[in-house]
């Protein structure tokens, strides 16, 4: 049983692009299918595919590599809040990850999305994790 399952995305992916697989299949859930659509429209992954038709739910995701020198999109993944510490911040706190060149997702009211988004909604909200 898995107590943290978007610590466990996180590490499948960040396993994979280390091991320099091309695709990496991962239990799907509605948080999950969000960030990796998140992770699409940034140009972190090439792409990704959601298994809905088998048991159980997957999403399928294409990882995205430089052509020359085999570095990966994603240099690092951090896992914020967790479900024993949960961590919040209000639209002036909301942390720049490498001053604006990553991503943090934010868990807010009005779904998930990025750091810069939800300063331009200027609404706050749990801070998910971190994508550079």
């Amino acid at each position: 049983m898995l107590t943290d399952p978007i610590a466990d995305y996180l590490t499948r992916l960040r396993n994979a692009s280390l091991a320099r697989h091309r695709m990496v299949e991962i239990p799907s859930s509605k948080m999950k299918k969000e960030i990796t659509k998140i992770l699409f429209d940034k140009g972190y992954i090439l792409n990704y595919k959601f298994e809905d038709e088998t048991f159980p739910k997957t999403i399928k995701i294409a990882l995205k590599y430089h052509p020359q020198t085999k570095e990966s999109a994603i240099s690092t993944l951090t896992r914020v809040s967790t479900p024993g510490l949960r961590q919040y911040a209000g639209v002036k706190d909301l942390p720049r990850v490498l001053n604006g060149l990553g991503i943090a997702i934010i868990s807010t009211s009005r779904g998930l999305m990025t750091d810069k988004e939800a300063r331009a909604l200027n609404i706050g909200g749990e801070v998910i994790c971190y994508i550079s």
